[in-house]
Order: structure tokens, then C-alpha cells, then sequence
């Protein structure tokens, strides 16, 4: 599979950070450029969790994934019942949270999410993921993205809500979306699919539209850094919540493994969408996660 174009090898042997070295500081200064209103806008889900309520499934997730939970480990029931405070008279509250991203939250995908034969992204060693994580190319390697954000809008394009569940978007659609594409910047590829939620689980569930595999290598070959979108996999689902393609034409396999994009899922769009802007600022600051395939993330984009 990497008899076709890829990036192993461009920015040296030992790279573990792909396309986002495309983010030099002369890019993340041009950028900046797009920052027109200073309003800033968060493109994540929220993140609900609970250990005795319903909360968690009232946000879209695919279906079997674990659940956020969130834990308080000191709260005002606990002063109630006789707990002492701490000093003259402070009180605390306390908690955890406990969040696996893949298909549950708004997350950035590491490089060393998914991989083919022996080797990750840049011919890295796969045996170097281990129970305790990923010596190669995990999320922790990635660093913050600040970048120029580039809105394709396809349900706007196509004069629909949202898009079908077999909708697959191709070079056509982000053609047709008018938006230039520059080195560096984060592709934001609109479905509207988080709207079915509205609907039921069993509306999202039915599969969800994405990228085609030509989709994915037309945006590879304008060397984005980054692919974000607001369905939960970059390409599309069928209602078993996997993807038709083959091996080699899987979008996490063009993306992540062949070129080093860094793929972005399960973001809200709406408002965004609603603003007209297709250019702006984004950010997007992982957790450093040592050696994790994902991070929760919070991206925002500055208008």
C-alpha cells in the first residue's frame, strides 16, 4: 500500500509528528491573519458523564463504546452528612473523570492509532505499542495545532440539513465548496450527521457519511496537516459502524498511516456553520497523553 504517494521519510527517519511539521512558525503567523472578529468559537461535544444517571447517553457516541464516567470524590453531600471542612470554614469539591475518546467524545487521533503489516506511520516499529502505550508516534508527539482552519460545508453545498448515511464526499464536493486549501491548514469537513442524534441513537447508528477514499488523497495531496470532522470515523460507516472500503483505501489509512494527517473526530459544527466563515483560526491542544492513541480535545475557532 505505500506504493502510492506518502510522507514516510520527509521530515527525516526518526519523525513521529507528520504533516503537522508543516506548521512552521511563518504558517502559524499567516494564519493569525484570519482572526477578523475576535469571536471565538468551541467546536467539541460536550462531554457528560455519570455513574447513576443517563446523562452520557444523551450525547451522540457509537453504539458499545464505553461510556464517559464522572466520579465526585467530595461534593456538598458529603458536608451534609458531618464531613469537617478544611480550615476556617473552606470547603472543596472534588471529582474524576474517566474518558475513553475513540467514538464517544470530540478527539484528535494519534499516529499510532492504526496501522497496516508491521510498521506505523514513518516505518516505525508496531511492536513498540504496548499495554503501557505507544513508545512511537502517540498523541503525546503531536504538540498543540494552531493553524488556518478551512470549512467545506457539503450539506450547505447540496442544499440539505444534514447528509445521507451512504453520502460519500469526493474531490467534486470539496471543489465545489470553493475554498482554498494551503499548506499547513486543517481541513473541516461538515456531514451534519450529529443532528440525527436529535432523532434517536438508532438514527445515528444507521451508518454515517464521511470522506471517500478519493476525498481523503485529494486533501493528502494539498498538504493539509490535519483532517477534522463532525462524524466519528473521517470516512463513512455502514450500519454495522465499519467501513466498506478496502484496506487501501480506508480514510485512516491514507490519512494517518501513509501521510501523517492527524485526524480530528466527532466535532460540532453548527454554529460554526451558521457563522458563513469557511477560513479562521483553529486550535487544538491534546492532552499529553504519553504514548495514547487519542485525546479528548476542545477545538476552537477564532473568527
Amino acid at each position: 500500500m505505500l506504493d502510492e504517494s506518502n510522507n514516510w521519510g520527509r521530515w527525516g527517519a526518526d519523525d513521529e509528528r507528520g504533516a503537522l511539521n508543516l506548521l512552521s512558525p511563518e504558517v502559524i503567523v499567516a494564519a493569525a491573519g484570519c482572526v477578523r472578529e475576535g469571536r471565538a468559537l468551541s467546536l467539541s461535544l460536550p462531554i457528560r458523564g455519570a455513574t447513576s444517571s443517563p446523562a452520557p447517553t444523551t450525547v451522540p457516541h457509537l453504539r458499545g463504546r464505553p461510556l464517559p464516567q464522572h466520579f465526585m470524590s467530595v461534593d456538598g453531600g458529603d458536608y451534609a452528612a458531618g464531613t469537617r471542612a478544611i480550615g476556617a470554614g473552606l470547603k472543596i469539591a472534588d471529582d474524576a473523570l474517566v474518558v475513553t475518546p475513540h467514538g464517544t467524545t470530540t478527539h484528535m487521533d494519534a499516529l499510532c492509532h492504526m496501522w497496516s503489516g508491521e510498521e506505523l506511520y514513518n516505518g516505525h516499529p508496531a511492536d513498540r505499542v504496548r499495554s503501557y502505550g505507544a513508545g512511537r508516534c502517540g498523541i503525546d508527539k503531536a504538540g498543540p495545532v494552531v493553524a488556518r482552519g478551512v470549512l467545506f460545508d457539503v450539506p450547505r453545498l447540496r442544499g440539505v440539513g444534514h447528509l445521507a448515511a451512504e453520502d460519500r464526499i469526493g474531490p467534486d464536493d470539496l471543489e465545489a465548496c470553493g475554498v482554498e486549501v494551503r499548506p499547513g491548514d486543517v481541513a473541516v469537513v461538515r456531514t451534519g450527521w450529529p443532528l440525527t442524534w436529535q432523532d434517536g441513537p438508532d438514527a445515528y447508528w444507521a451508518g454515517q457519511p464521511g470522506l471517500s477514499a478519493d476525498g481523503g488523497r485529494w486533501l493528502a495531496e494539498r498538504d493539509v496537516c490535519m483532517v477534522a470532522s463532525d462524524n466519528a470515523a473521517i470516512g463513512g460507516l455502514n450500519g454495522r459502524q465499519l467501513a466498506d472500503e478496502e484496506l487501501a483505501d480506508d480514510l485512516h489509512m491514507i490519512l494517518l498511516w501513509r501521510h501523517g494527517i492527524h485526524l480530528a473526530e466527532m466535532l460540532w459544527l453548527e454554529e460554526l456553520a451558521e457563522t458563513g466563515r469557511t477560513d479562521f483560526l483553529l486550535v487544538v491542544a491534546p492532552l499529553r497523553i504519553e504514548g495514547g492513541t487519542a485525546s479528548p480535545v476542545n477545538p476552537v475557532a477564532v473568527l
